[in-house]
């Protein structure tokens, strides 16, 4: 009995042994480069912002494809009604804001798309609105407006005319192009614009 515990004694400290030598040597622990993963992380911030840069510039060329192009922008009708800031909205989510033609050939160009592309006696929203100032007109980034096209045919109703009520600008496609004031609330069509880039 005493040698076979002696046995398994042995035994046990083979194994033991055994153990210890198939255990791996303990590796040093790497240093860190860290210039080389800054590096890295460069390079991997950079391909995603292409990548970004890339996917946008794929939707607006969608968006273009539908719509036109003019002076570095694209515009896109949208012949649903909608009030002024819901169709602001929508062209946000889109990436764009509401259309500001800044020059007459933009505004006749504008003109001639929309009639195509909503029909010729609608009126639809423009980005330019008085509602931070009255009588203050406003692209939507609150920038001044440079270009302006209102309608003042009627001499007793020149435009722009509707007071508090009425703060936000159409472009009459049937009325040459030119825009007046609108409630905000009335629901129209609407153009939306990208910057090409």
């Amino acid at each position: 009995m005493e040698c076979k515990g002696v046995y398994v004694l042995m035994l046990v400290l083979m194994l033991v042994n055994c153990s210890f030598q198939q255990t791996p040597p303990k590796r040093k622990p790497v240093k860190k480069d860290n210039a080389a993963i800054e590096e890295l992380q460069k390079q991997i911030n950079d391909i995603v912002q292409d990548l970004n840069l890339l996917k946008e510039e794929q939707a607006l060329q969608r968006v273009c494809l539908k719509g036109t192009k003019f002076n570095g922008k694209c515009f896109l009708a949208d012949s649903a009604k909608k009030s002024y800031h819901t169709a602001s909205e929508d062209c946000n989510a889109l990436g764009g804001v509401l259309g500001v033609p800044t020059s007459a050939d933009e505004n006749d160009l504008l003109k001639d798309y929309l009639r195509l592309s909503v029909g010729r006696d609608e009126q639809v929203w423009l980005g330019i609105n008085d509602m931070v100032t009255e009588d203050t007109w406003a692209d939507q980034t609150g920038g001044g407006i440079q270009f302006k096209n209102w309608d003042t045919s009627n001499s007793r109703a020149r435009q722009p005319d509707g007071g508090r009520s009425q703060n936000c600008a159409v472009l009459a496609v049937a009325g040459q192009g030119k825009w007046s004031d609108e409630n905000c609330r009335d629901e129209k069509a609407s153009v939306c614009q990208f910057n090409v880039v």
